[in-house]
C-alpha cells in the first residue's frame, strides 16, 4: 500500500463509533502511513451576531474551534491508544463540510481520504450522506467509506473491472484498480477477486433482424469477457476461480458476488460525473455504491478533474 502513505481520517462527531479513524489506523499500521483526524465545524449563529464586531465574531469562532480541537485530541488518544502511532488534528470552520474535507485533501496531498458511512438498524443496510455523495463524486483524492466490518486475514477483495472495454482511458482505470487491489490484498493477506459484468442481448436486434441467433451472440460477447478477464488476471497473479464474469447491470452484479463471498471491500473507479449530467444519467458506479454493503474504495481517472480547485 506504499501508494497510500499520506491518510486523511473524517471525523464525525455525533457518531457512537469512529470507524473512520479506527480503519485509517489499521492501514497506518500496516503500511506507516500518517494519519491526520479532521473535523470540520460549523454553527450559523456565529455569523448573524450583529451586536458583536467581526473581530469578536472571529474570536468566538476561534474559541469554538480550540474547543473543538480539544474534544478531538482527546478523542485521537482514546482511539489511538495501544497503537504505536501518532495522529494530526485538524478542525476546520466551514460551513460545507465535503468542500472542507476535499479542499483539505488536495492542499494537503493527501493519498487517501477515509470517512465513516451510516448504517440503518433497520434494514442491515449502509446510507450514503449527501456528504458522501458530493466527496465521491469531487475528490481527485481516493475515497474509502468505512463501515463496521472487520479486515480479517484471508478475507476477500474485489476489483470491480471492465476487462472487456477497448476505451485506453478505461482500460487504465482498470489497471489503477487492479494495481490498488492487489496492494490491499497483500498487506491485509486478503484474496483479491475480480468481478466483470457483461451485457445480454439487446432485445430489438433479436425483434428486428430475423436471422439473428441471440444464443451465439450471447456466447460469443461472455467468452470474450471471459477471455479479456483472464488475460488482465493474469497480469495480476489473480486464478480464474477468483475471476468472477456475470450477464448483466453492474449495479446487480457486482453488489451481488460481493455478498456471496461476503466481501471486506470492493474497490472500484468513478468518473465523478456531476451536475445536470449527474443528475439525467447518473453515473454506473454511484448506483453500484448505492447498493453495496461494505466498505468500498473509489478511484478516480488520472486526468480528472476537481470542480472545487480554480
Amino acid at each position: 500500500m506504499s501508494d497510500f502513505q499520506k491518510i486523511l481520517a473524517v471525523v464525525d462527531p455525533d457518531a457512537d463509533s469512529q470507524k473512520a479513524l479506527s480503519r485509517a489506523l489499521e492501514i497506518a499500521e500496516k503500511t506507516g502511513a500518517s494519519v491526520t483526524a479532521l473535523l470540520t465545524t460549523y454553527d450559523s449563529s456565529y455569523e448573524f451576531t450583529s451586536l458583536l464586531s467581526a473581530k469578536d465574531r472571529e474570536t468566538l469562532r476561534q474559541a469554538a474551534v480550540d474547543q473543538r480541537t480539544d474534544w478531538l485530541s482527546d478523542l485521537v488518544e482514546t482511539v489511538s491508544q495501544n497503537r504505536m502511532i501518532s495522529v494530526d488534528v485538524k478542525v476546520v470552520w466551514h460551513n460545507r463540510p465535503y468542500e472542507s474535507i476535499i479542499i483539505e485533501a488536495v492542499e494537503g496531498a493527501y493519498d487517501l481520504i477515509v470517512k465513516g458511512t451510516q448504517e440503518h438498524d433497520t434494514l442491515k443496510a449502509v446510507i450514503f450522506t449527501p456528504t458522501d455523495w458530493h466527496i465521491l463524486r469531487k475528490a481527485p483524492t481516493p475515497v474509502l467509506l468505512v463501515k463496521d466490518h472487520e479486515w480479517l486475514p484471508n478475507g476477500q477483495i474485489i476489483a470491480a473491472v471492465n476487462a472487456g472495454t477497448e476505451d485506453p482511458d478505461h482500460a487504465e482505470l482498470n489497471h489503477t484498480i487492479c494495481d490498488v487491489t492487489k496492494q490491499l490484498g497483500q498487506v491485509f493477506e486478503a484474496n483479491v477477486n475480480l468481478v466483470n459484468a457483461y451485457p445480454g442481448t439487446p432485445v430489438n436486434i433479436a425483434i428486428e433482424i430475423p436471422e439473428f441467433d441471440p444464443h451465439d451472440y450471447n456466447e460469443s460477447i461472455k467468452n470474450y469477457h471471459l477471455e479479456s478477464i483472464e488475460k488482465l488476471g493474469s497480469q495480476y497473479q489473480v486464478q480464474m476461480d477468483h475471476c468472477f464474469v456475470k450477464e448483466g447491470l453492474p449495479e446487480d452484479v457486482i453488489p451481488a458476488v460481493a455478498r456471496n463471498i461476503d466481501a471486506e471491500l470492493v474497490v472500484i473507479g468513478t468518473v465523478g460525473r456531476h451536475g445536470i449530467s449527474a443528475a439525467l444519467i447518473g453515473n454506473t458506479a454511484e448506483h453500484v455504491i448505492d447498493r453495496l454493503n461494505c466498505d468500498v474504495l473509489a478511484l478516480k481517472p488520472k486526468d480528472f478533474t476537481c470542480p472545487l480547485i480554480k
